[in-house]
């Protein structure tokens, strides 16, 4: 009996020696588990931690216990930058484009403005005032009596006239551009007023001798 007892202290001492030999990882502070002198984890031989009575799930460690170690969730990425947005740009209001045919303003082989040419042009430099006006383009132009440059020349004066009386309402002279045309661009058809010069056929031209004007501005 004697000697199976010390047999079996023999092999319990061996064991033990056995185990404090294992090398582990140097977890000095570690607590759940058998620290050996040089501050290792005791191992058993098949490479178990021996875990001491007080250990529980939460005190696993990596070496021991992998799969009840909470892994680190990874880093978030850093939020982006708030890029403030852009102010919000006013859209720019379309210029209006209004063309004044004024058939009634000039008598035949004149530059003057007749009564209702004039009638027509207030009309025009009241309705002006309502928007803020970029230029107006008046473009002179006759009938087909007479020759070419005589009739271009008769136009650009026609022109003038009308720059003329919308200065005297107040339009800047630098905002009213002119131009003569002449006799090319008739707007009677060819089949209208025909014959000779007679008091009729000029009635009949009266809408030739006229002033296009256009006038370009943005509403306020």
């Amino acid at each position: 009996m004697i000697k199976k007892s010390l047999l079996l202290t023999a092999m319990l001492g061996l064991s033990a020696a056995a185990i404090a030999q294992t090398p582990g990882v140097d977890l000095k502070g570690t607590v759940g588990y058998a620290i050996d002198q040089r501050g290792y984890v005791v191992k058993s031989g098949t490479g178990l931690c021996w875990r001491d009575g007080y250990w529980t799930p939460a005190m696993a460690i990596e070496e021991c216990d992998p799969d009840l170690v909470k892994k680190a969730a990874p880093a978030a990425k850093p939020a982006a930058p708030a890029v403030a947005p852009k102010p919000a740009v006013a859209p720019k209001p379309a210029a209006q484009k209004v063309t004044l045919a004024a058939d009634a303003l000039f008598d035949f082989n004149k530059a003057d403005l007749r009564s209702e040419g004039k009638a027509k042009l207030d009309k025009l430099a009241a309705d002006i005032k309502g928007i803020k006006l970029e230029v107006i383009i008046a473009v002179g132009h006759a009938d087909r009596f007479g020759t070419d440059a005589y009739n271009l020349k008769l136009s650009e004066k026609r022109a003038e006239a009308v720059k003329a009386y919308l200065v005297s309402k107040g339009v800047e002279p630098n905002r009213v551009y002119t131009e003569g045309k002449g006799k090319k661009q008739p707007v009677t058809k060819a089949d209208q007023c025909k014959g000779p010069k007679s008091k009729k056929v000029v009635d009949c031209l009266q809408p030739d001798r006229r002033v296009e004007i256009e006038v370009i501005g943005t509403k306020m």
